[in-house]
């Protein structure tokens, strides 16, 4: 190493600096891995290193032209890559995102909205009914993220948890049963909930908006979903734009416990 540093004139602090952009550029690759953005993520980092050897090279005419073409594609690029953007820095802002990490700095251990005390009962009581009898049903647990914007897009209720609700929101009759039933502080606070769709081609074509509205509110919020089918009453659970289906109650149950009961 010293060696290196000597031929090569480089500083210790020059070694950590490739080592935290080789991180940040292998965190970025795989946040879009498996996107459409994957393709335009490898071409920027193309012209970029392109841009490097022209400077090196000294071929100034090329240097200025690919320097303007990054200087404005920096814009461009927020633009591309917005829900990508948006989604990286609500993991950050996420209290889950360390604890996943098994890291703890005091930062992340703020407290979470409807995190602590989640009375998680009500809801697989009322998801296994509803799976036996092929109810179709689109719960989602608030946590950091309130959820007002879609909230406001229901029916206001603010009624405690309990399963008699929520099943009879989710009745085939019942005016509320489209959308979604929000849930925030152990209150279900609106129902008929109208949630942005997602676009991914990663889920099977079988699965419905329900499916798809649960990848959504999960991709640009850190609320999770559950999901029942009204065609096959099969249960999901979706977080961070992945979803889980096929899933018996008490692996709802579990799941639901080390995300909102603390241990």
């Amino acid at each position: 190493m010293m060696f290196l540093t000597a031929i090569l004139g480089l500083r210790w602090i020059d070694f950590i600096d490739i080592v935290l952009v080789a991180l940040l550029m292998y965190e970025l690759y795989n946040l879009v891995k498996g996107t459409g953005a994957i393709n335009i993520f490898i071409g920027i980092v193309a012209v970029f290193l392109l841009h490097k050897v022209v400077n090196a090279l000294e071929m100034s005419l090329l240097s200025e032209i690919l320097g303007a073409f990054i200087s404005v594609g920096f814009i461009a690029l927020i633009v591309v890559f917005q829900p990508e953007i948006r989604q990286f820095l609500l993991m950050l802002g996420t209290p889950s995102f360390m604890s996943g990490k098994k890291r703890r700095f005091l930062f992340w251990r703020l407290p979470v909205a409807g995190g602590e005390g989640l009375e998680i009962d009500p809801i697989i009581h009322s998801v296994q009914r509803m799976a036996i009898n092929n109810v179709g049903a689109l719960i989602v647990i608030a946590r950091r993220h309130e959820l007002a914007e879609f909230a406001s897009t229901g029916e206001h209720l603010d009624a405690r948890i309990s399963d008699q609700l929520i099943e009879t929101i989710f009745f085939k009759n019942s005016p509320l049963h489209d959308g979604a039933a929000i849930i925030l502080n152990n209150k279900i606070i609106a129902a008929r909930c109208i949630l942005p769709v997602s676009g991914t081609h990663k889920i099977s074509v079988t699965l419905g908006l329900r499916h798809r509205a649960a990848l959504g509110i999960t991709e640009k919020t850190d609320a999770i979903a559950v999901v029942v089918s009204e065609e096959t009453g099969e249960i999901s659970y979706c977080m961070g734009g992945t979803l889980v289906t096929n899933v018996k109650p008490f692996q709802l149950k579990n799941f639901l416990e080390k995300e909102f009961i603390p241990s």
